[in-house]
């Protein structure tokens, strides 16, 4: 139990760098794009990071309120280049809840 006000705790003294480090890119995919009607925004993240600390970095990002966080590790998938079996590197993504009326306009930037 104090492991995890620990981790808390740790989450909400994060720095905007750190932020940027543990929440990669969105994720702008058909999925992800269906996934926006039903609250959700899909995230590639940091290896490493944990559920308390990707809900701190998106909440501390975009001032939005996060509900919940489902996570999952895509394994690297083995291709050729130029003739040699090389390996992609895994990837963890987020699919992160937002609280109701909430969202995060992620084309608002590109342009």
């Amino acid at each position: 139990m104090t492991n995890i006000l620990a981790i808390r705790r740790s989450a909400e003294r994060m720095s905007r760098e750190a932020m940027y480090d543990i929440v990669r890119a969105p994720l702008i995919t058909e999925k992800a794009t269906a996934l926006s009607e039903k609250n959700q925004v899909v995230f590639r993240v940091s290896i490493d990071a944990t559920k308390p600390q990707i809900k701190a970095a998106v909440e501390g990002l975009f001032g939005v309120k996060v509900l919940g966080v489902n996570t999952l590790i895509q394994k690297g998938k083995t291709k050729r280049f130029r003739g040699r079996p090389g390996v992609r590197s895994d990837v963890k993504k987020a699919f992160v809840q937002l609280a109701e009326g909430q969202s995060i306009d992620l084309s608002a930037r590109l342009a």
